[in-house]
C-alpha cells in the first residue's frame, strides 16, 4: 500500500529528487562516493575551530579519526556532544556534516567530537561501537586539554548513528567507566528485527530506508541476517532487557519512518524504566526528512532538536 498521500506536501520535492536506487552491495561504492549535500557557511568557519585528530583505537584495532569542533577563542570549559554520523552503518563520514556541526557549535557554545568509525561490511559489530567507546574514553581522559566539562558530555546521532549513540549509552552504563549526561537520538536505528516482522506497519518504510535497505544495512553490520537469535543489545538497543540508569533521552522520528514503531516502543520502555524521555513524531515525514531543510516540518524538527540540546547542555 502506498503512503505517498500521507507525505507532507512540502517534502514531496525531496521525495521526487531522491535517486531511485536501493542501497545494496552493488550500489555501495557509488553511495560512498556521493559529494557533500551542504557546504559550511564561511561565517561559521570564521567563528569555529576544527581539529582533525587521530586517537588510540580499541585494543588491537587501528587509530580512530575524530573531528573536534569548538567556538573560536573560547577559554571556558564547554559542554560536549559526542556525535555519530548516519549512513546505514556502511557509508557516510564525519566530514559530510561539517556545515551543521559548525553551526551547532557556534549557536550552543559547546564542543563537538564527531567519530569516523569503521564502516561495515568491512568491519562488523562491535567495531564501530568500540571506536565510539574509544572516542568517549579519549574525551574523558583529555578533558582538560580539550576544554570539556565531562559532567555535560552526551551522545548524539542520526539514523545508524543514532543506533550507535543508543548502544554506547548501554555500553557505558554497563562498563561503569564513564557517565553520559544525555542521549539525543534522531530517527535512530534501534532494532534489527524491523524488516523481518510478520506484520509490518502498512504505511512506513516506503521511502529512502525501505525494508530491503534496512536488511542490507543490518546484515552488513552484524555479518549475518538480522532478526534471529544472538544479536547483541549493544548493536540493537531495542533488544536490551534493562533500560534503567540510562541518561535522559530525546527521540525524534517521522510518522512514515520505517523505524517508527521501534522508536515509539523504545521511548515507552525508557519511561517505564524511569529514564526522562522526550519523544517527537513529525506528521508526514519519512526517514531523512531534515534534508528538506526549508520545509516547515524540517524547520520544526531542527528547532525542537536544538532546544532539547540546549537544555541538555545547560549547567545543572
Amino acid at each position: 500500500m502506498t503512503s505517498r498521500h500521507l507525505v507532507d506536501p512540502q517534502l514531496l520535492p525531496l521525495l521526487d529528487a531522491l535517486p531511485d536506487v536501493a542501497m545494496s552491495a552493488e550500489t555501495l561504492s557509488a553511495r560512498r562516493a556521493r559529494p557533500r549535500v551542504f557546504q559550511p557557511d564561511p561565517l561559521d568557519v570564521g567563528i569555529t575551530d576544527l581539529q582533525v585528530r587521530m586517537i588510540p583505537g580499541p585494543k588491537g584495532a587501528p587509530e580512530v579519526e575524530v573531528l573536534v569542533y569548538r567556538p573560536s577563542g573560547s577559554p571556558d570549559l564547554l559542554p560536549c556532544i559526542l556525535h555519530f554520523h548516519g549512513g546505514g552503518y556502511v557509508a557516510g563520514d564525519a566530514q559530510g556534516l561539517e556545515a551543521g556541526h559548525r553551526r551547532l557549535v557556534a549557536d550552543l557554545r559547546c564542543a563537538l567530537v564527531s567519530v569516523n568509525y569503521r564502516l561495515a561490511p568491512e568491519t562488523v559489530f562491535p567495531g564501530a561501537l568500540e571506536d565510539g567507546y574509544a572516542a568517549l574514553s579519549w574525551i574523558v581522559g583529555r578533558a582538560g586539554e580539550l576544554g570539556v566539562d565531562t559532567t555535560r558530555l552526551g551522545v548524539m546521532g542520526e539514523s545508524a548513528g543514532g543506533g550507535l549513540a543508543a548502544g554506547l549509552t548501554l555500553l557505558a552504563r554497563d562498563r561503569g567507566e564513564h557517565r553520559l549526561a544525555f542521549q539525543h537520538l534522531l530517527y535512530p536505528s534501534l532494532d534489527d528485527r524491523t524488516s523481518t516482522m510478520s506484520e509490518p506497519h502498512p504505511f512506513t518504510g516506503e521511502f529512502l530506508v525501505t525494508p530491503a535497505v534496512h536488511r542490507f544495512a543490518w546484515t552488513s553490520l552484524l555479518g549475518f541476517e538480522p532478526g534471529g537469535e544472538g544479536v547483541s543489545p549493544y548493536a540493537a538497543p531495542a533488544r536490551a532487557e534493562d533500560l534503567t540508569s540510562l541518561p535522559p533521552a530525546y527521540i525524534a522520528t517521522g510518522s512514515l519512518d520505517l523505524g517508527l514503531e521501534a522508536h515509539l516502543e523504545y521511548a515507552r520502555r525508557l519511561t517505564r524504566a524511569g529514564v526522562p524521555t522526550e519523544l517527537h513524531v513529525y506528521r508526514g515525514a519519512f526517514h531523512g526528512f531534515p534534508l528538506a531543510h526549508k520545509s516547515d516540518v524540517a524547520r520544526a524538527a531542527a528547532r525542537d532538536a536544538r532546544a532539547a540540546l540546549a537544555r541538555a547542555l545547560a549547567p545543572s
